[in-house]
């Protein structure tokens, strides 16, 4: 069992809506290449959340671990595209994904898991933090934990990227989101130096640095992959992760 936890929502694009969220792609696309994966996530009570629900099950995603929030309504952010293709977004707070909750049976649910995705944007509510660190927390220790840390506007803080790495085996990050990162924890150098610190200092199996068009950088505790990257035309960056 392998397990998405954190935000469902809907993109809200020029030409319509794209339901999303990191987690979310993440379990679909794992259940795409045969593999079995449950999402871990929070709708409203509302039509948006009839919507995502009825879609997520048309696509072969269980909704047994996404919660109904009768209170606070269905996740939605707007995005927009620059002239590169590059995605901004803008998102709408006190939505469901906000107050994650474990209820019983994803607790048990916990107990049987081999892998999890996990980011830092639905830690952005002490609500959910709280939740999703718990989780982490009742994992086997053999569970393979992936923090895919998707930084948006300012929903981060230090401590809250510090807690996720040290529950994380593999981290991934973006090339512009490392400066970041490496900034928070006062590290310097090269974009390997700065993965090699941070392997070391949160003990990590794994850090994967996306590039965009100029390829990836794959840095474990013993070996190392830098890919210069492929020649690509940009559409859009929704989801590319």
């Amino acid at each position: 069992m392998i397990i998405g936890i954190g935000e469902l929502l809907w993109d809200i694009l020029p030409e319509g809506r794209k339901l999303g969220g990191a987690p979310a792609n993440f379990v679909y696309h794992v259940n795409s290449l045969g593999g079995h994966a449950e999402l871990v996530s929070r709708v409203g009570g509302d039509a948006l959340g009839d919507e995502a629900s009825s879609l997520l099950k048309s696509r072969g995603v269980s909704v047994a671990h996404v919660g109904r929030d009768t209170v606070h309504p269905t996740g939605t952010v707007l995005a927009t595209l620059d002239a590169d293709g590059k995605a901004s977004y803008v998102f709408p707070p006190d939505v469901a994904w906000d107050f994650l909750t474990l209820g019983r049976k994803t607790r048990e649910l916990a107990t049987n898991i081999r892998a999890v995705c996990f980011g830092s944007l639905a830690q952005r509510s002490t609500t959910s933090r709280t939740t999703i660190l718990e989780f982490l927390d009742l994992l086997p220790a053999s569970a393979l934990k992936v923090f895919d840390i998707n930084l948006r506007q300012n929903f981060y803080d230090r401590d809250t990227i510090e807690a996720s790495l040290h529950r994380t085996d593999v981290f991934k990050i973006s090339d512009e989101e490392l400066p970041v990162v490496a900034n928070m924890f006062g590290l310097m150098g090269s974009e390997k130096e700065v993965l090699a610190a941070l392997t070391a200092r949160f003990d990590l199996k794994l850090c994967a640095l996306t590039r965009g068009p100029d390829g990836s950088l794959l840095l474990g505790r013993n070996d190392h992959h830098d890919h210069p990257g492929l020649p690509a035309q940009i559409a859009d960056t929704i989801g590319a992760g």
